[in-house]
């Protein structure tokens, strides 16, 4: 770049004082370290300085980065007296139509307002709808699967059984495990106080397989593979593949909220089984550790303390839990916005609806079936 061309600003100290800026102010030509450098000095000696005559009638080239910057030294507007080419008032133009960013003001309403419960209960209102429409879609899904299996999507259910279940049974097994330990350990202390260690085998068998073990399967699950889904979803959103599988007559429903809901109620009732009887091994370790009853008594009083309609009800809960957590995960993540902001809101907000939703399930279950499973 020729040195004629090189932005150049100079300053006189007549009165009032006058800045002639020459030369081509464009990125490339500012790019220069050394260039920039002097011309920031400059400017610098300008800020705060009222009544600077600026004649830019020199400048052989500007662009918006060259506009900013002598912008950025009037402090943002215009200075009363200003020389420019008519070729480059479009431009300070438009800086000066821009105007300064400014954030939206916070709203600083009560949640006990009018217009926040309004809007509280029309997002309810939206939600339940949603999702009582995703649950009839899937019903839809269901009966064209029941009458074309072949046509089904079969490998995706089979990818997900092998990421939701095979890939889950190291977390949720060294979690049962230990649950089972403390929880045995705890009982151990209060019964042995009281002289009833034999009923040790009664509590751990009824506590993990009738509640802990569903219970505490599906919270992993859902913390797991649950906000995995609605994180997919929500990515294939962002990504516009959502609008291209529409397009290419493929619909979300059968392709991708299905097969996760039949992987999750096939792989929910064998994780509990898992968890259970790892759990009872945890508890039946601790009890011999604590107590000294050996594994074999454990084994064999463990059928006749639990009846066999407790371990059919763990099972009923683990379907249940599974297609609760898959349609949760499923429903905020299509309604995910094209935003990263919206898809860490949803996945939050998924992962804690799948946990309350679980809890909520399983104190309808505790209330139906309060008379089911006692001796």
């Amino acid at each position: 770049m020729p040195n004629q061309q090189a932005p150049a600003l100079q300053i006189s100290q007549e009165h009032p004082p006058r800045a002639v800026a020459t030369g081509i102010w464009q990125v490339h030509a500012l790019a220069r370290q050394s260039v920039m450098n002097e011309l920031e000095a400059l400017l610098r000696k300008t800020a705060g300085k009222s009544g600077i005559a600026w004649d830019l009638s020199g400048v052989e080239a500007l662009d918006h980065i060259g506009a900013q910057l002598l912008w950025n030294a009037w402090g943002r507007r215009r200075p009363g007296m200003l020389v420019v080419a008519p070729a480059h008032e479009d431009i300070f133009a438009r800086i000066e139509q821009a105007g300064t960013l400014s954030l939206p003001r916070a709203s600083h309403q009560r949640w006990y307002t009018g217009a926040s419960l309004h809007r509280a209960l029309h997002k309810f209102t939206g939600h339940t709808l949603g999702f009582v429409a995703l649950i009839g879609q899937l019903v839809l899904d269901l009966g064209t699967f029941a009458m074309r299996p072949q046509r089904g999507p079969w490998k995706e259910i089979s990818s997900n059984i092998f990421h939701i279940g095979y890939q889950a049974l190291g977390i949720t097994a060294l979690v049962g495990f230990l649950i089972g330990v403390v929880l045995s350990y705890l009982s151990a202390q209060q019964l042995h106080t009281f002289g009833g260690d034999i009923y040790l085998v009664n509590i751990l068998g009824m506590s993990i397989i009738r509640e802990l073990g569903p219970l505490l399967a599906a919270i992993l699950v859902a913390g797991r593979s649950g906000s995995a889904i609605t994180a997919q979803l929500g990515v294939m959103r962002v990504t516009e593949e959502l609008d291209a599988m529409l397009v290419m007559g493929m619909p979300h429903g059968f392709r991708l909220i299905l097969p996760k809901v039949i992987a999750l109620a096939i792989c929910m009732p064998l994780l509990v089984i898992w968890t259970d009887a790892v759990a009872l091994a945890g508890g039946m370790a601790a009890a011999q550790l604590e107590l000294g009853l050996s594994a074999h008594y454990f084994l064999q009083e463990l059928p006749n303390a639990v009846p066999p309609a407790n371990y059919w009800i763990g099972i009923g809960k683990g379907i249940v839990f599974g297609s609760l957590i898959a349609l949760v995960a499923c429903h905020f993540g299509l309604r995910i916005k094209p935003n990263t902001e919206s898809l860490g809101q949803g996945t939050t907000l998924s992962v804690v609806t799948a946990i309350t939703v679980v809890i909520l399930a399983d104190a309808v279950f505790a209330i139906v079936f309060k008379g089911v499973g006692f001796y």
